[in-house]
């Protein structure tokens, strides 16, 4: 681990002869940096100028200047001159990232007020009568049934249901390959979907960086809540609706699906708006986690919740069985 204090004893003259030559600058905010830089009126050990590490991260760069947020402790700024070296540094592993991925899932079931789930051995038989995503009504297949006649079980319980089976399988795995054995295909052309977290904190303190999630004059966020579930309404003065979303808390997790504006509305950071009305909601009920999923092919859903710190927990897709089978 760097020590953020402690001076570095070995070839502080060299390095000052490097200040400034480094591959940092603004492209860094909003990463996690290490940075060598000189510490000005201090002698190191050898009787050059002293030098120390800063971890944490780049939260701006500009008009001569570093500022970068420790792990602990108040930001840091530096003058950029002062920067003998630094690199990005990959994100701290968090313990929400190493939740298996059918368990992140079935945090996801509080999202439908009104879905059934039977548990099949390791598979999860999923149905809402209301709904029609995806997610409410295939299998959950990430780990093996373990059952005997599971996938026969699947196609009989959807076929008295919704009348069309559809499993949800983690790409390349053996459920994967057992679905397609039985002649199920993609159940569209939608490219995968990422399984998305962050920490709460980390996206309020975005959010709240952020000039574009306030509400632009004329337009409000109102919630309707009822138990662990909260809709969002996005609308104008007039009462019409441009937008909304819905959110769910279940655990300490809280959850987002449906967000949306209405095309002629965005570009004006209203998503945003949504999204911090909502996770307010969440905090507020202890959320330390928060969720989310979108199709791998939606670059500007993905820039956009990349910039509140959603990372990548899995992917996964869906199988339909074709006709005939």
């Amino acid at each position: 681990m760097v020590d953020a204090r402690e001076p570095h004893h070995v070839g502080e003259a060299a390095a000052l002869e490097e200040t400034g030559r480094h591959t940092l600058g603004p492209h860094v905010v909003g990463q996690r940096i290490v940075v060598r830089r000189v510490v000005r009126g201090e002698t190191g050990p050898s009787g050059g100028p002293a030098l120390t590490d800063l971890l944490g991260v780049c939260t701006a760069w500009g008009d001569g200047t570093c500022v970068v947020r420790p792990e602990s402790g108040e930001p840091v700024r530096i003058p950029i001159a002062d920067i003998v070296s630094g690199k990005p540094v990959p994100p701290r592993p968090s313990v929400r990232q190493r939740v298996p991925a059918r368990e992140a899932q079935e945090r996801g079931f509080s999202l439908f007020a009104d879905l059934r789930t039977r548990p099949l051995g390791g598979w999860v038989l999923r149905h809402s009568p209301t709904a029609t995503a995806r997610r409410a009504n295939s299998v959950l297949a990430f780990e093996p049934a373990g059952v005997p006649e599971a996938y026969e079980q699947v196609v009989a319980h959807y076929a008295a249901t919704t009348g069309r089976p559809i499993a949800a399988v983690l790409p390349g795995s053996a459920e994967d390959e057992l679905f397609r054995g039985h002649g199920w295909a993609l159940e569209s052309h939608d490219a995968d979907t990422v399984f998305q977290l962050t920490s709460v904190s980390q996206a309020l303190r975005a959010l709240a960086a952020s000039t574009r999630a306030v509400p632009d004059a004329g337009v409000r966020v109102e919630l309707d809540v009822v138990g662990d579930q909260a809709t969002a309404r996005l609308l104008l003065d007039t009462g019409e609706r441009i937008g909304g979303g819905v959110a769910a808390y279940d655990r300490d997790w809280v959850g987002f699906r449906t967000i949306e504006v209405d095309p002629e509305h965005r570009r004006r950071g209203l998503g945003l708006a949504i999204m911090a009305e909502l996770l307010d909601w969440g905090a507020e009920r202890g959320a330390t986690t928060a969720y989310l999923q979108v199709l791998g092919d939606n670059e500007p859903a993905l820039a956009l919740y990349a910039r509140l710190g959603f990372r990548e927990h899995h992917r996964y897709r869906y199988l339909a069985a074709t006709a005939g089978r």
